[in-house]
């Protein structure tokens, strides 16, 4: 394929996954465009040749004289936009953009846009899953499964998209029918100028939604402007009258909105107080595009939980092994060991298995749950003496691997104990993502019988 002269030449940066989507679509329509990645050797390099012969690929060092004759700058959420090249062709005039604001220019079904430090994947998967129940022709993805620009090529009566803070950073346009964040605890700060940095791209989200959702529990998700939105809220606790909570009925706990329940926690198959805040979440964003209550409850009880996101691997000796790869921040981690600490019977205990990349996170929040629900903290990583000198009151031990970790972990449990791999940290120092991470611990789980 050759160059097709339009109107505008747009430049790609970075050849990942987004990177691809973003070549196709814009290939699909005729629009001329090149690629550029600061990787000498980038793995889908030869892939891109094969797929775009003729189309423009330049690696290694960016070129400020080639970005500043751009009309556009599209760039990939992996790359940072704080580039020092970047920022000079922008301050000479480039628009930067990224695929949220390509996807939005063309949407024209209803779209719900989900944020958060954690939970994200769960609660969007929830809601496509409600949709499909309720036989909507429905789109997910983003940054879960199907790039966002790949869904254009399908007629969807819906969109349910899991945007990132690397998305929200360039998304200008985004225009959701519901927009939340669902949580914030501090993540990525390796590439933000702090937490007040993350937060503000975080609440991006938000920018020109019609509805928004926040978190009650959560002071750092509620909208900094939200005069002439319709706002609810969602949290664990008694619901106000039209928002979203838990209450007691009928000598159980139930989901609720306001005065009335709607389901009982009994009846999902998903366990933890995280999760019912996902369920809660999931059922206000189903609620705000409309879909009917009925198919939407249908969803929550079938739902069984996604791979690596609290999920049971197995049982052992008494003891119950969960796997909680995607748990790469101390947020997500602080939710799990809360979640799966209150369904503990009396006398039993958690085992916490985590380390890894720590991204310049304080670890010292986790001292309080793990003084109340566990017996042991296991550690392994490049990190794992920083997370040990910071987490106190906790008998500590370490690991050179995940295997080992596993089998230290089964020799401290007792009975009627969990196992939870949740790293607190990512996983590129010994993992080429977490759901390798997470599929090595279910081997090693499993090798114990």
């Amino acid at each position: 394929m050759s160059l097709i002269a339009t109107d505008k030449r747009r430049i790609i940066i970075g050849l990942g996954q987004t990177g691809l989507s973003c070549a196709r679509y814009l290939k699909r329509r005729g629009q001329a465009f090149a690629v550029c990645d600061t990787r000498e050797a980038p793995a889908s390099a030869d892939a891109f040749r094969a797929e775009f012969p003729g189309v423009e690929l330049r690696l290694g060092d960016l070129d400020l004289a080639w970005l500043s004759q751009a009309d556009e700058l599209i760039i990939s959420p992996g790359v940072d936009k704080r580039h020092s090249v970047i920022q000079q062709a922008v301050a000479g005039g480039v628009p930067l953009l990224g695929d949220v604001d390509l996807f939005c220019r063309e949407a024209t079904a209803p779209i719900v846009a989900i944020t958060g430090s954690n939970a994200k994947s769960t609660v969007t998967t929830l809601v496509g899953q409600m949709a499909e129940q309720a036989g909507l022709a429905v789109g997910v993805g983003g940054n879960i499964g199907t790039p966002m620009l790949d869904l254009l090529e399908q007629a969807c009566d819906l969109y349910v998209l899991e945007l990132s803070s690397f998305q929200l950073e360039t998304a200008n346009e985004l225009k959701a029918a519901v927009a939340t964040v669902l949580n914030i605890s501090p993540d990525h700060l390796d590439r933000y100028n702090g937490m007040q940095d993350y937060v503000l791209t975080k609440q991006r989200i938000y920018r020109g939604a019609a509805k928004v959702l926040a978190n009650r529990d959560d002071q750092l998700t509620q909208p900094l402007m939200a005069q002439g939105v319709e706002l609810k809220r969602f949290g664990l606790g008694a619901p106000d009258l039209k928002d979203y909570g838990l209450c007691e009925h009928e000598g159980e706990t139930w989901l609720c909105q306001g005065l009335t329940p709607l389901l009982p926690v009994s009846a999902m198959k998903i366990r933890g107080q995280h999760n019912y805040a996902n369920a809660l979440a999931a059922l206000a964003l189903a609620d705000a595009v409309d879909i009917p209550r009925e198919p939407a409850l249908s969803a929550l009880r079938e739902f069984a939980g996604l791979e690596h996101r609290c999920q049971w691997v197995a049982e052992h000796q008494g003891v119950g092994y969960f796997n909680d790869s995607k748990g790469t921040n101390v947020g997500a981690t602080l939710a799990a060991l809360e979640g799966l600490g209150a369904t503990l019977g009396e006398g039993n205990r958690l085992i916490l298995l985590a380390g890894g990349v720590g991204k310049d996170q304080a670890f010292g929040d986790l001292s309080a749950p793990l003084q109340r629900y566990g017996r042991a903290l296991v550690l392994f990583g490049r990190d794992a003496q920083q997370i040990a000198t910071e987490v106190s009151g906790i008998e500590t031990h370490f690991a050179d691997s995940l295997e080992t970790a596993v089998k230290a972990a089964a020799q401290l449990a007792q009975p009627g104990d969990l196992v939870l791999l949740s790293p607190a940290c990512a996983s590129f120092d010994m993992f080429s993502g977490y759901p390798e991470r997470g599929r090595a611990f279910v081997t090693a789980v499993e090798a114990l019988s």
